[in-house]
């Protein structure tokens, strides 16, 4: 399976040497100056090449942290972990408990409030909700980057941000097994998304043995995570990058669009990919992830 789609791209950048890596962010991009607030930068393939500006050595580095979406896990960002660490970047991938939008909010904004100095706060699908709330009470968060994800305005659910042409619009008892679980509020139940749903919808530009490997593994996210309306909006003022896969059929880019215009975000357009390019491509993912941490001064 082919699993380099193509590509938009606005112009090219020559092939640098890697360079050592506490010196610079190592990331993918042609280009180490990030779009405009409106404009939109497009996923380029190269070599490995560092951003520009970012800080200095002898300043604060900002610490990523990652947070992963439903029927997913904290090694979801496995690459975009290797990318970081490389270029010598604390990052943490933390655990998403998938229950409830301001539980699962306030877990994620009660790790980042043990961690000191700046930080850029990264969420993937479901996880971009959890971001948009846990940010607002932590001041020490300086960007926010969202993966495919959804950024929910005040009141919104994550359910109702998917699109209008997404898979998961189909009738929920072809989309997913449903569970029960010990203390879930009136009416809930854990879902898992059924394989063909996964292999087709979720994960369609991996190879399938992977992807059906991801379903086996996938963790089940509650009914309540979708259905909680969002109590804080931390992208009206926090600066925010936006990574869009246009082969995502679960938030389509429609969508995505939408919301990472209404905040303002800096906006890459990755063509082709699915749900789950973090997982097929983090070297595009941590390029923005990149120009997020260069902008932290």
């Amino acid at each position: 399976m082919n699993l380099e789609p193509e590509r938009r791209t606005r112009s090219s950048a020559r092939t640098t040497r890697r360079p050592a890596p506490l010196v610079a962010l190592i990331v993918i991009a042609a280009s180490a100056v990030a779009s405009s607030a409106t404009g939109v930068q497009a996923a380029a393939a190269h070599e490995p090449s560092p951003l520009v500006g970012c800080p200095s050595p002898g300043r604060v580095k900002p610490t990523v942290v990652l947070v992963h979406g439903a029927w997913a896990d904290a090694s979801s960002w496995n690459g975009e972990v290797r990318f970081l660490q490389r270029a010598g970047y604390p990052v943490r991938a933390v655990a998403n408990p998938l229950r409830d939008l301001t539980t699962d909010s306030a877990s994620v904004a009660d790790f980042l409030k043990t961690v000191s100095g700046p930080i850029v706060l990264v969420g993937h699908s479901y996880g971009g909700s959890v971001i948009t709330n846990a940010a607002a009470d932590v001041p020490n968060v300086k960007a926010l980057v969202y993966v495919d994800a959804a950024a929910p305005d005040v009141g919104e659910t994550t359910g109702g941000l998917s699109g209008s042409d997404s898979a998961l619009n189909a009738d929920p008892a072809t989309l997913y097994d449903k569970v029960p679980y010990s203390g879930a509020p009136a009416g809930a139940a854990d879902l898992y998304l059924k394989k063909d749903v996964f292999v087709r919808s979720f994960a369609s530009d991996l190879p399938r043995h992977v992807a059906v490997r991801l379903w086996a593994t996938q963790r089940a996210a509650s009914t309540s995570a979708f259905m909680t309306p969002s109590k804080a909006a931390a992208w009206k003022t926090i600066p925010s990058w936006f990574f869009i896969s246009t082969g995502d059929r679960i938030i389509t880019p429609s969508s995505e669009r939408a919301m990472a215009h209404r905040a303002n975000s800096k906006i890459t357009e990755f063509r082709g990919g699915s749900h789950l390019t973090l997982i097929s491509h983090p070297d595009a993912v941590a390029s923005v992830i990149g120009s997020a941490v260069c902008s932290v001064r």
